[in-house]
């Protein structure tokens, strides 16, 4: 468990759960183009889900950006900052696996007794690796 701030610059999203696989990945190659514009960036790639609170719930909000080292003095047109303050249950590996991830993290945080906060979004940091990217999911639990 760890308590993490996220200061984030980026864009808004939002669809059908089921087509995040394929939306939130295209609107972070539109973003990637804009990187240039976010002042003190880190370079850090970052999302922010919507939690996904039932069966019947089908739609959801996320968030692509970049992580930010201070709230910038301007946000670029079209772009928001967001900040969360929270407390997670993390866990990190080859983003080829990012569902098996997701599920393990949810066993384990259940196991452990950790009471997810579905009104918290869930966050993805990116990370290059040699032979690809790596994925750090931050799920968020109650105090």
């Amino acid at each position: 468990m760890v308590k993490k701030v996220f200061r984030v610059v980026g864009i808004k999203g939002n669809g059908p759960y089921a087509n995040f696989g394929v939306e939130v990945p295209k609107l972070a190659q539109q973003l990637q183009l804009r990187k240039g514009e976010i002042e003190y960036h880190s370079g850090t790639e970052i999302a922010l889900f919507e939690p996904k609170r039932d069966e019947s719930h089908l739609e959801g909000q996320y968030f692509v950006g970049f992580t930010v080292n201070e709230a910038g003095q301007s946000v670029p047109a079209g772009m928001d900052y967001i900040e969360t303050a929270q407390s997670y249950v993390t866990t990190r590996g080859n983003i080829n696996h990012l569902s098996n991830l997701h599920n393990q993290l949810l066993q384990w945080a259940d196991e452990q007794g950790f009471k997810r906060d579905l009104e918290a979004q869930i966050v993805e940091t990116y990370h290059p690796i040699e032979n690809g990217e790596e994925v750090e999911i931050y799920l968020p639990i109650l105090n």
